[in-house]
């Protein structure tokens, strides 16, 4: 649990990560495994210590889109604020790499609040942080194809794991940009004609 040291906020409060250490539970995930659903009550906020989850919110009709990924070091504000108003989720939490998860009951991020000032740095540190990625998701999807959607996704997802080389379906693809998995096929295919990329089994690899 070495990240915790490396957040700015903390970095002055050993005091602090003794204290998320002694009152969080840890668990472990693997790629795949949902951590929140939509509609489920809050009793935690999740703290990644490693590895990658990806936060979705799944529209009326069925169709999903990636909102922000969280990195080691990273907490869910969604979770935040949906917890410290007694709300339901709003969004599903899914592993994308396999993750350690810190997770600090509701009772002690109140409580944190009160006593900690370096802890509610860190939530609007987190807070203007989600606010622009979702910012672009908006400019993203008003004013950009999705032929540079899906590019932009898929260095972004490189840039993730450290590997030019995604093992990813067609399926997740069209999922997170929230477009048909139809669409997601012709417009790899024609990435890959154009040089972007290299066209696999469940698997794609940028050039």
């Amino acid at each position: 649990m070495d990240s915790l040291e490396q957040i700015i906020e903390f970095k002055t409060s050993p005091e602090l990560i003794s204290k998320l250490r002694e009152h969080s539970v840890v668990k472990t995930y693997t790629a795949g495994d949902l951590i929140l659903d939509e509609n489920s009550a809050i009793r935690a906020i999740p703290i990644v210590t490693k590895g990658t989850l990806k936060v979705m919110r799944t529209e009326e009709d069925g169709r999903e889109i990636l909102l922000y990924y969280i990195t080691a070091g990273e907490s869910c504000i969604m979770s935040f604020l949906g917890g410290m108003h007694d709300e339901k989720s709003k969004v599903k939490a899914e592993v994308e790499d396999d993750a350690e998860i810190m997770f600090l009951p509701m009772e002690k991020v109140h409580l944190f609040i009160k006593e900690h000032p370096e802890w509610l740095d860190y939530i609007f540190r987190l807070y203007h942080k989600r606010f622009e990625e979702l910012l672009e998701i908006v400019n993203a999807i008003a004013f950009r194809k999705v032929d540079e959607r899906l590019l932009s996704l898929l260095h972004k997802k490189v840039e993730l794991t450290g590997s030019n080389t995604l093992n990813i379906t067609h399926e997740q693809l069209a999922n997170e940009l929230g477009t048909a998995r139809v669409v997601v096929s012709r417009l790899l295919k024609q990435l890959e004609e154009n040089g972007n990329l290299q066209l696999g089994r469940n698997k794609i690899i940028l050039m």
